[in-house]
């Protein structure tokens, strides 16, 4: 019997998707041309938060003191630092915070470039004091100019001119000033990628199903929003309890799916587990009215469905990274509300379930730039996925705009593309309904955490989740920081192990034991919270927790399987029986090519 698609969930009670034809006809062609000249972040959302700090700056006589007693003092470090430069080697006057790697290489600590960026770190110092501290500034807007200022700070930073930045000098006298010519060719191969929303060079190399996304199975089951994807068992035995993968929407599922060195799904089906994936579709204008029920219902509850029908007596372990663990605490919450969970265990990778605070993305989420974002979308249905890519890139612009910006533009060197990279430019769409509401219940209001976020008819409580928890978050991560992840401790009384390991957002997550992708300094940290146990607060939780060499893979595998039954013979694609599910197509399916 071939798979059908599922109805429709119910729409939560929430305003429809904007149209354009609601909008001053203005409105939509102008924000749109504005939305694609600053990645989507509201101008007047900045000039808010600018005005809210040097209003306050200019009534504040005594933060203005304080800045110039602090710029007199750092001139005369400065000028002391170079006195003593002159005479031999000394100690920096400032050195910088331990990931600003620009000043590292030897070529910096000679005249006058030692001399130049101790001046550039004592003004970046400067700058952060007069962007904070202000009384009457809104933490928000404070948070906002505080970025602004810090953006513009780096722009000066003489690392990114040729005149000021010693490896450049170096590589354009010994290459006869080829490495300026490759990287003027480099910046109009970007400049024509952006222009034509073109991927980058040779991503072709790594197309879903050929390079990436290569691990065998099935597509079992297909509605309107998902694709489910059944993988191939490496083994004749199995646990008999199935993985369910639920990723984020807002990126490809094969991110733990990438290369066979570094894929998550084939190290769990070489571990004798039963997996499957869900694959999102790339919504279109014609999806502007999905919502987030539409999510909840279409996404995990149908995948959920299709998971029992092929393994009706099997509990299911389910797993969600990024907004997919959010989208899973969700469901997970639901399902235990309503008294039907068929889950056996809950793993969340760098998800957030509380928004309070988000760390830098929340700098771009506020009221004025919710409404237009609505104004953007209102045009096409949804939200480009690359304007998204464009503000994560801004928050973390030190290694993911200046460092290009040197390394490709002036020292004319080419980064290999490699298949996280290319992965990372497979940009998805947002449906513009669903996406106002994620970002007002779950960012603005946080409506999840504080027990407001409605499935069905009413709201669901993280508390109600019963099963073990494995909550995994990253060190450097600025998409989900890992002490707003911790505060999955305070949401819930059930058993929970937390690992924090290091790396970021996607690297941390995608660490393989062994192999190509293995990372030697990869370490996690790890302790079990028992059910009902006391609370500790995470900077105690951090310094009394061992750091262990390797990857968070291995004890997330051992976690499942000790809590997996005896091994039992592999199941077949899309079951047996009067409720099979006829088998579709080959993974990967149709829908991660949509583009």
């Amino acid at each position: 019997m071939a798979a059908r698609e599922s109805g429709p969930g119910e729409s939560l009670d929430a305003a429809p998707a904007p149209q354009a034809d609601s909008y001053p006809a203005l409105d939509v062609p102008l924000k749109s041309a504005l939305a694609r000249a600053t990645h989507g972040i509201s101008p007047a959302a900045v000039s808010a938060a600018m005005l809210d700090w040097w209003s306050h700056l200019l009534a504040s006589p005594g933060k203005q003191v304080a800045l110039a007693e602090s710029a007199v003092q750092k001139t005369l470090r400065w000028g002391l630092f170079v006195q003593q430069a002159a005479l031999g080697d000394c100690s920096p006057c400032v050195t910088p915070a331990p990931h600003d790697k620009r000043f590292a290489r030897p070529q910096w600590q000679q005249w006058p470039y030692r001399e130049w960026s101790q001046a550039f770190l004592l003004w970046e110092q400067w700058w952060h004091e007069a962007g904070t501290g202000v009384r009457g500034v809104t933490h928000h807007h404070e948070e906002v100019a505080s970025y602004v200022l810090r953006q513009a700070v780096d722009i000066s930073s003489p690392s990114n001119y040729v005149t000021s930045n010693p490896e450049v000098l170096q590589e354009t006298l010994a290459s006869g000033g080829q490495n300026l010519l490759r990287g003027a060719a480099n910046w109009w191969r970007d400049a024509m990628a952006v222009a034509t929303d073109g991927r980058p060079k040779d991503a072709e190399q790594f197309a879903p199903g050929r390079a990436v996304a290569t691990t065998p199975g099935k597509v079992v089951f297909r509605n309107r929003l998902i694709e489910l994807i059944q993988y191939a068992p490496a083994h004749r035995q199995v646990h008999p309890e199935p993985v369910l993968v639920v990723p984020s929407w807002i990126m490809k599922y094969y991110i733990l799916d990438l290369s066979p060195h570094n894929s998550m799904v084939k190290y769990l089906v070489e571990r004798g587990h039963t997996v499957f994936m869900m694959s999102w579709r790339n919504p279109g204008a014609e999806q502007r009215d999905l919502a987030m029920e539409d999510y909840v219902q279409l996404g995990v509850f149908a995948a959920l469905a299709a998971v029992r029908r092929i393994l009706p007596r099997a509990p299911v372990h389910a797993m969600g990274y990024c907004l997919g663990g959010t989208l899973l605490a969700i469901a997970a919450a639901a399902l235990a509300r309503d008294g039907r969970s068929p889950l056996k265990t809950v793993s969340l990778l760098a998800a957030q379930i509380d928004f309070e605070d988000p760390g830098e993305l929340g700098l771009f989420i506020d009221e004025s730039q919710i409404a237009f974002l609505d104004d953007v979308m209102a045009e096409r249905g949804y939200l480009d996925g690359r304007q998204m890519a464009g503000a994560f890139a801004l928050i973390n612009s030190k290694d993911l705009v200046w460092s290009k910006l040197v390394r490709e533009y002036l020292m004319g060197a080419q980064t290999p593309l490699t298949d996280l990279r290319a992965w990372n430019a497979d940009a998805t769409r947002m449906p513009a309904r669903m996406h106002g509401e994620y970002l007002r219940r779950l960012y603005l209001h946080n409506d999840l955490a504080e027990g407001r976020f409605p499935v069905g008819e009413h709201p669901v409580a993280v508390r109600d989740i019963a099963q073990p928890m494995y909550v995994v978050a990253t060190e450097r991560d600025h998409v989900s920081p890992w002490r707003s992840v911790y505060k999955m401790h305070l949401l819930t009384d059930g058993a929970l192990r937390f690992v924090l390991t290091s790396g970021g957002h996607n690297v941390g997550i995608v660490n393989p034991p062994s192999g190509p992708g293995a990372s030697a300094q990869a370490t996690f940290r790890a302790a079990d919270r028992r059910a009902h146990a006391g609370y500790r607060d995470p900077e105690a939780w951090f310094d009394s927790t061992t750091p262990q060499r390797g990857s968070w893979w291995t004890d997330w595998a051992d976690w499942l399987a000790a809590r997996s039954g005896r091994k039992v013979h592999a199941p077949a694609f899309g079951g047996t029986g009067a409720r099979r599910l006829e088998p579709l197509d080959d993974a990967p399916g149709r829908y991660v090519h949509e583009s």
